[in-house]
């Protein structure tokens, strides 16, 4: 159901070959130190995306409304409309704990 990796594509970022399921040219072995191969040179996350947005007034949140007074037959009736217009990003925040990265082919459990 729905996986995210990357491995189906062949771009698997921590083996440093190109395919998913091929062997490494040294053979089948596959260490941590190959994990340098990454960009970041590590397998934590330490930054991500914000999902809040400011808006006009600078107020910081996930979504905005905006309270409007409908009459229907007579009778006044407040709606909420979303607003999606004059919305700022917050752009990119820093993690309290770093994260492993969605792609690190290691398993980690304790027994």
């Amino acid at each position: 159901m729905g996986g995210s990796g990357s491995k189906g594509k062949g771009y698997w970022p921590f083996s440093g070959s190109a395919g998913g399921d091929e062997p490494t040219k040294e053979g089948a072995e596959q260490t941590l130190a190959r994990v340098r191969s990454f960009r970041s040179g590590t397998p934590f996350v330490f930054t991500r995306r914000s999902s809040m947005y400011f808006d006009e007034d600078g107020d910081l949140a996930h979504e905005f409304y905006e309270e409007t007074v409908v009459t229907k037959n007579g009778r006044k009736k407040a709606k909420l409309k979303r607003i999606h217009k004059n919305l700022i990003p917050q752009g990119i925040i820093k993690l309290d704990h770093p994260c492993l990265h969605v792609d690190f082919p290691v398993i980690i459990c304790e027994v």
